[in-house]
């Protein structure tokens, strides 16, 4: 009977074949191995999770930073597209009024003061003034005239960035400043111009003529104008002041003596005449607007009011 061959070695032999397996780098045994590579897997699984969202919060700062950069882009886009359009709409229109050019001076700017008086006489004192004239007038028309157009692109250019019951405000907003812009527009022209041009005619010795610098009647006529349509304004500044409340009804009717008596300093002020009825007549629209504001204000706060409740 043979013998079988053991091949089970003994414990001396089993702890002399481990102290054998030595590192190779360092030449000691690693009593561990395993647990080494473990522990190393585990530091770098560690290192990976504590990177992984340093990198996601990178990822998504360089996306919006892009974004950003995109969106200042488009804006600026935006706003270089609507000055080109309201740039040229005022040079088409201001290039037709260019045509009706005789019109404009002889009947628009002029008829007011022939109509008053037959004393007034204007007179040009410089060799380019008539050109600068012309200029003058063919450009206001036309800034006038393409005024809606020019509020309308900027209009377009806000809405988007606002809520829905905002973009509607907003429509009503800009449809009120058309139409008190020029109503104050057509007060100052037809009830404004010719009460202060008969008195300039009517005022002092006749000894004295009347000759006027087209320049400064130039400028009288287009700062007359444009401070009445500023003037009829007051009902939308009315309205954005009780918007943001800072202006309520209690406080416009408190004071509406006052008010009143300002309005019609202002009229003595503006007006050059002494006449009451003269005054009367730029400060009663005055006064008419400030009770067209209360109202305005009135229905505002009401609106809030009922927001807060």
């Amino acid at each position: 009977m043979s013998e079988e061959k053991d091949t089970t070695q003994s414990p001396a032999a089993q702890e002399k074949g481990e102290e054998s397996r030595t590192d190779e780098n360092s030449g000691f045994m690693n009593p561990y191995p395993h647990a080494v590579e473990e522990s190393g897997a585990t530091d770098e699984g560690e290192r990976e999770n504590e990177e992984a969202p340093e990198r996601a919060e990178d990822a998504v700062q360089h996306d919006s930073g892009a974004e950003g950069e995109l969106n200042v882009i488009g804006h600026l886009e935006e706003i270089r597209a609507r000055l080109i359009k309201s740039g040229l709409a005022l040079l088409i229109i201001t290039a037709l009024c260019s045509i009706k050019a005789d019109f404009l001076v002889n009947d628009v700017l002029i008829g007011p003061l022939t109509r008053s008086s037959k004393t007034l006489v204007l007179q040009n004192l410089i060799p380019y003034g008539q050109i600068s004239l012309y200029l003058q007038v063919v450009f206001f028309s036309g800034f006038i005239i393409s005024f809606p157009f020019i509020a309308w692109q900027i209009w377009q250019f806000v809405a988007p960035g606002l809520h829905e019951n905002e973009r509607k405000a907003g429509r009503f907003s800009i449809l009120f400043i058309f139409l008190s812009f020029f109503t104050g527009i057509a007060f100052g022209y037809f009830v404004f111009l010719p009460v202060t041009l008969q008195f300039f005619a009517g005022f002092g010795t006749p000894l004295i003529k009347n000759n006027i610098s087209v320049q400064d009647y130039v400028s009288f006529v287009i700062g007359a104008l444009l401070t009445a349509g500023l003037v009829f304004e007051l009902p939308f500044i009315s309205y954005v002041l009780s918007k943001i409340g800072l202006l309520t009804p209690a406080f416009m009717r408190f004071y509406r003596k006052h008010a009143i008596v300002v309005l019609l300093v202002v009229a003595a002020v503006v007006t050059p005449s002494t006449d009451v009825v003269t005054q009367l007549v730029i400060g009663l629209p005055m006064i008419l607007l400030y009770e067209v504001s209360i109202l305005i204000s009135a229905q505002v706060n009401r609106k809030r009011n009922e927001l807060l409740l």
